[in-house]
């Protein structure tokens, strides 16, 4: 028997190898479970040995880490594994609220889904009430790459799904950004960080031909057989660069907070094979801050562990003036509520005041990785029957 726990060729199976097989491939199993508390979102930036600094990290040997990533990419308890960029400095991005007629609202979700690479998460969301912005039933995020209108690309996209309204709400600045689920199982309501988040404003930054070169090769999702020790190597010569020029241009870009996590992202909104779910609930939380605190609010709420992501965005009239959001996951719908408690009653003993809040509930949903190439963009553009009045070519910049 190797060391994965399959059986060497020529003998023949345990009864109980068909158990170990599907214990190995799920995210709860222990060796698994000590891998993925690294891997989810803890190598920060560029890194020129991923996986080696996993196992670092992680207390187990990389050959054990790159079999193990390997079998639950393959088996889809992990859906992609990748180093993220920091979008928002690459490509106008924003939170979309669609306001679409309830008979329209499945094809909707597909199209942004299936058609605009540029959409990254789609979600279907409901609240527990009739509140304010509850009509607002998809939500998705978008980036307009460089040259080009996010507001005009969600028009273009609004006019074919024949949505009524949308509101974009772009990042004025970002307190939390990070996945983590496995590590989030066994935080507290009301646990967070010693000190008030960071707020990491956003910004378009601008790259070379070269640095676009190396972006596009790194930021491509791993395949099975890539995930290997040095896996940068086969990415530079898809670059046509050398390994140390391709690792000095990421280093470089990893600088400019360009570049985000490597990281393995698990399948979390669907069961796996076994019917193993890594989460069941997600909720969208708002508040409505007084105008001049966002900063604050922004740095209290962000520092609670539970969170995966936490941004200052304007959300107008329709949301009560909303202005901080955060989303926190889990598999039981009340605890949820209990960490948002937490949260609240951090604000209020902060002496930051909230005029009003609100959950919006995860339900029918689909994540990929946002396109944020301008020739993607043009080519996407050729296929996409634009409406009336939707810029064909990049505005001066």
């Amino acid at each position: 028997m190797d060391q994965s726990g399959a059986p060497r060729l020529g003998n023949p199976p345990s009864p109980c190898y068909g158990a170990r097989l599907m214990s190995s491939i799920e995210h709860n199993d222990p060796l698994n479970a000590r891998i993925l508390a690294v891997s989810e979102d803890r190598i920060q930036g560029f890194v020129r040995e991923p996986f080696a600094e996993i196992a670092r990290l992680s207390g187990v040997p990389q050959e054990m880490v790159i079999e193990r990533i390997r079998t639950m990419l393959a088996a889809g308890t992990i859906r992609r594994v990748r180093q993220t960029l920091v979008a928002t400095n690459l490509a106008q991005g924003a939170l979309v609220a669609w306001k679409v007629p309830e008979d329209k609202l499945a094809d909707a979700f597909d199209t942004m889904f299936r058609e605009d690479p540029f959409s990254g998460h789609v979600v279907i969301r409901s609240t527990d009430g009739n509140t304010a912005g509850s009509e607002y039933r998809l939500w998705t995020t978008v980036k307009a790459p460089a040259g080009y209108s996010l507001e005009e690309h969600c028009a273009l996209l609004s006019a074919r799904v024949g949505a009524e309204r949308f509101r974009v709400m772009p990042a004025r600045g970002i307190f939390a950004l990070g996945v983590g689920h496995v590590r989030r199982k066994t935080i507290e309501p009301g646990e967070k960080a010693g000190q008030p988040a960071r707020m990491l404003a956003t910004g378009v930054v601008e790259l070379s031909d070269l640095e676009w070169q190396v972006l596009l090769a790194l930021k491509r999702e791993f395949a099975v057989d890539e995930i290997t020790p040095a896996p940068w190597v086969r990415r530079a010569a898809e670059a046509g660069v050398s390994l140390e020029t391709f690792c000095e241009v990421a280093e470089s870009l990893n600088a400019r907070k360009v570049i985000g996590r490597f990281s393995t992202f698990l399948e979390h909104v669907k069961p796996s094979a076994a019917g193993v779910r890594v989460t069941r609930f997600n909720g969208l939380f708002h508040w409505a801050i007084p105008a001049g605190l966002e900063l604050r609010a922004g740095g209290e709420v962000g520092r609670h562990l539970i969170l995966t992501h936490c941004y200052w965005r304007e959300a107008g009239p329709d949301f009560r003036n909303v202005n901080i959001m955060a989303v926190a996951h889990g598999t039981e719908k009340e605890l949820l509520l209990e960490h948002k408690a937490a949260i609240d009653r951090h604000l209020a003993a902060c002496g930051i005041p909230v005029d009003y809040t609100n959950v919006f509930w995860g339900g029918r949903s689909e994540i990929k990785p946002s396109e944020i190439s301008p020739l993607a963009y043009r080519e996407w553009l050729a296929r996409f029957q634009p409406a009336p009045g939707i810029a064909l070519e990049p505005r001066a910049t």
